[in-house]
């Protein structure tokens, strides 16, 4: 059993190890307080000794980064920590992410972003053995869709809004949709969209991604053409809208003669008025 010790929050480094968990929910960590401050601390921490002291950080947290952040607000001066002697930071990480799937889980996107920041630290070679690691218990087909959403992680996540409130069935739509040669589509559609609310670029990607899925690009003629950017800079992109379709151009050459000359020649193709 590993030993029950009593340390100065002060004393925890909740950024020694990589966190899963990226944002906290506010009212959740209020209603933590509350309780911890009518009833105590009734889970300990899991700690581990640092080798090197990092500062006034003598530990590095491996649980209970909620149960820290409320403990700090609250001025605690010691909370109750097991221990734990792992082998490996990889361990230490695996023991993380079994905690909070039993506690609390984190989002998909938090898992799937993990993985790929414990390979980027050189932890594992590859997200397949990071996954197989963090997430022994899962079946298969959950390990896979980890993987697959590690993509979306890699590709896109810099352009996307909140991603910790991206839901499963979003994140797979988006992963079949690169699995499928879409990645320039979406990150034109997504670029101009990079500063916008998480509800504004749903509603952009959403019938766009239902578009792509219910009517696959042809790989011999690559048709329906969705997305074209060209050497000078200019990219088109098609987007489905509730009455027909929306062609968006981008691009230092987007200006208002080239939308003049494309008029013309859509004119030219079915007659003047």
């Amino acid at each position: 059993m590993d030993p029950l010790i009593h340390l100065p929050p002060a004393a925890i480094d909740p950024h020694a190890l990589l966190r899963d968990r990226t944002t906290l929910d506010d009212s959740a960590l209020a209603l933590l307080q509350h309780s911890i401050a009518t009833e105590g601390l009734r889970a300990p921490l899991e700690v581990w000794a640092l080798s090197t002291p990092r500062g006034p950080h003598t530990h590095g947290l491996i649980s209970g980064l909620r149960r820290l952040t409320a403990a700090r607000a609250l001025g605690l001066p010691t909370v109750p920590c097991f221990l734990r002697t792992p082998q490996s930071l990889a361990q230490a990480l695996a023991a993380m992410v079994s905690e909070n799937e039993i506690r609390e889980p984190v989002s998909p996107y938090e898992k799937a972003a993990l993985v790929l920041a414990a390979v980027e630290e050189g932890h594992f070679d590859t997200p397949d053995a990071a996954i197989a690691t963090l997430f022994p218990s899962l079946p298969r087909t959950s390990r896979t869709r980890i993987r697959h959403h590690a993509r979306v992680v890699e590709d896109l996540g810099p352009l996307l809004a909140a991603p910790h409130q991206i839901g499963t069935r979003q994140l797979d739509m988006l992963a079949a949709a690169l699995a499928t040669g879409h990645e320039p589509l979406l990150t034109a559609t997504l670029q101009p969209l990079a500063t916008a609310g998480v509800e504004t670029q749903w509603s952009t990607l959403r019938p766009l991604l239902a578009e792509v899925l219910r009517d696959p690009t042809d790989p011999i003629t690559r048709r329906p053409r969705r997305h074209l950017r060209l050497p000078q800079g200019l990219t088109i992109t098609r987007e489905p809208t509730p009455t027909g379709w929306l062609l968006r151009f981008t691009g230092p050459q987007a200006r208002s003669g080239l939308i003049d000359d494309v008029l013309d020649k859509v004119e030219e193709w079915f007659g003047k008025p």
